[in-house]
């Protein structure tokens, strides 16, 4: 009898038959209700001005209901069950694998950029290009320190040196601020550890390893597209150094010092002597498109004398060997599955090159080479950290809020029903996935919320394909690319550019909404044309 009853085939679910497809039936039915959710997700972001996090989920919701899923699917019961919330399971499978990687990178950013290390980069660049190459320079500090560091925050930082070289050069701030700019972006959405090549990489499951070579192979290309528009409109378009944020900075460079002194003379050490820390950390990180408030606060990390004479900014090398040892460890644990046969000397790399223990390694090394061999306290250490993780909250929440809008999608069948559509245009699915980002950018003006939404879109149109890691990688670029495409006036980055540059809204968008467009456009079609040969 058991054996009978084994050998039954489970029955199959029925399929989903309720909320709008009891109007309309089938494929049309769900396409419907496909199109009435991002319809919906773009009114309430835009119109009502909801937080994305909010109205991810409540269009997740809604879209879950009007394809037929029960309050069971969805939200699980109150008692034990086998059944599995698509919210959860949703919100949890992309969060496991992208939170603790944003949060080490958070943190290594946070040291890196307290400790000086940004200033010792674009010190040593200009030093090296020159006067006459300084745009240059200023492009290679955006493109080096965007890697560990959020892009509004590498802007506030590195902010005061472009307003140095344009007031010593007398040329147009744009001259210096757009590749500064072109840099920040370009690592921000296409490179680990970003929230969006993060995320991205978690919902089509690709190792980052394949995300980071890609991002590097179409970025360095966009990045020089991207940089040649910055020359030829700064030499077209002047706009005068902003003298209020120049004068902003130097009061709080004074602020700054004045603090350090009254602390030492209140530990009775030295006045002349060096502090423990570079001053104040911004607790601030979002996407350049991401529209929701954020705040920033100033985390005093001095605490008392040190026993050096000065704080000098930190080696050079010492900045590339954190920023590089977790991008080497992973692209190493990447391809050792690739040129090595299973051994133990393989188990050791992948062990090392797992993003989580490479970029713990790299933190412990920011720790202590930037930190404590510095004259940091622990003290300081675990301020400048825990201030850090403040924004990210909101970053997170977002992107698992996506996840569970692809989870709703997959589930309620509207991803087959959209890849069978798609399948049927013709278009390739890195054509489709750089179409869908930007329409998604152009509309709601968050890269964030652009990338989690086309992911959850084109995640299903790749199922079954036998695509490689690789191929993977260069979709991820190319919906990385249309998630910064034309920012514009519903873009917290346009404001921040505006604003922080002295640059009118008329000429911001001749400049930084081209050079975005530019970034995006030159991305996709590297990423494009990669695809037909990988």
């Amino acid at each position: 009898m058991s054996s009978l009853l084994a050998a039954t085939p489970t029955p199959e679910a029925p399929p989903h038959t309720g909320g709008l497809l009891l109007l309309i039936d089938g494929t049309a039915g769900l396409l419907t209700v496909a199109a009435l959710g991002i319809v919906l997700l773009l009114v309430l972001i835009i119109k009502v001005r909801l937080q994305p996090f909010v109205a991810l989920l409540a269009v997740s919701i809604a879209v879950g209901l009007s394809a037929g899923l029960s309050v069971t699917e969805l939200f699980g019961t109150v008692q034990r069950s086998t059944s599995v919330s698509m919210i959860e399971s949703g919100m949890g499978g992309i969060l496991g694998h992208v939170a603790i990687i944003i949060g080490l990178g958070t943190m290594l950013g946070a040291i890196l950029e307290v400790s000086g290390g940004a200033e010792a980069l674009s010190s040593r660049l200009l030093n090296l290009f020159g006067e006459k190459r300084a745009p240059l320079a200023m492009g290679l500090t955006g493109l080096i320190f965007g890697i560990p560091v959020f892009f509004d925050v590498g802007i506030f930082v590195l902010a005061p040196i472009v307003y140095a070289a344009a007031k010593r050069s007398g040329k147009s701030i744009l001259l210096y601020a757009m590749p500064l700019l072109a840099g920040l972006s370009m690592t921000h959405a296409f490179l680990p550890p970003h929230p969006g090549p993060v995320a991205a990489a978690g919902l089509f499951k690709v190792d980052l390893g394949w995300v980071i070579l890609m991002g590097v192979i179409v970025g360095i290309p966009a990045v020089l597209a991207a940089w040649a528009y910055a020359a030829w409109i700064g030499k077209r378009l002047f706009v005068p150094v902003p003298q209020d944020m120049v004068e902003a900075a130097d009061e709080a460079k004074a602020a700054v010092a004045a603090e350090r002194a009254a602390r030492r003379a209140a530990v009775g050490g030295p006045t002349d002597g060096a502090s423990t820390g570079k001053g104040t950390a911004t607790g601030k990180g979002t996407d350049p498109g991401q529209n929701t408030g954020t705040g920033s606060g100033s985390v005093a990390v001095a605490e008392g004398p040190s026993e050096t004479p000065a704080e000098q900014p930190p080696a050079l090398s010492t900045v590339f060997l954190i920023i590089g040892t977790p991008l080497l460890l992973i692209l190493a644990a990447t391809f050792s599955s690739i040129a090595l046969d299973p051994s133990t000397f393989r188990s050791v790399i992948e062990f090392f090159g797992h993003p989580f223990v490479a970029l713990t390694i790299a933190l412990l090394m920011a720790y202590y080479l930037l930190g404590i061999r510095r004259g940091w306290s622990r003290k300081s250490l675990e301020t400048v950290s825990t201030a850090s993780l403040k924004p990210v909250g909101n970053i997170l929440l977002v992107v698992g809020a996506g996840g569970v809008f692809g989870a709703v999608l997959k589930g309620s069948g509207i991803a087959d029903a959209l890849a069978d559509t798609f399948n049927d245009v013709g278009l390739p699915v890195v054509v489709l996935a750089w179409l869908i980002s930007v329409v998604l950018r152009v509309a709601q003006g968050s890269a964030t919320v652009a990338i989690v939404t086309t992911a959850g879109i084109v995640v299903p149109l790749v199922e079954g394909q036998d695509l490689s890691q690789a191929h993977l990688a260069l979709i991820i670029m190319a919906i990385s690319a249309g998630s910064i495409f034309a920012s514009h006036v519903n873009d917290g980055g346009f404001w921040i550019v505006a604003k922080y540059f002295g640059i009118s809204e008329r000429d911001t968008l001749k400049s930084w909404t081209v050079l975005e467009t530019v970034l995006s456009v030159a991305g996709f079609a590297v990423a494009a044309l990669l695809s037909i040969f990988i």
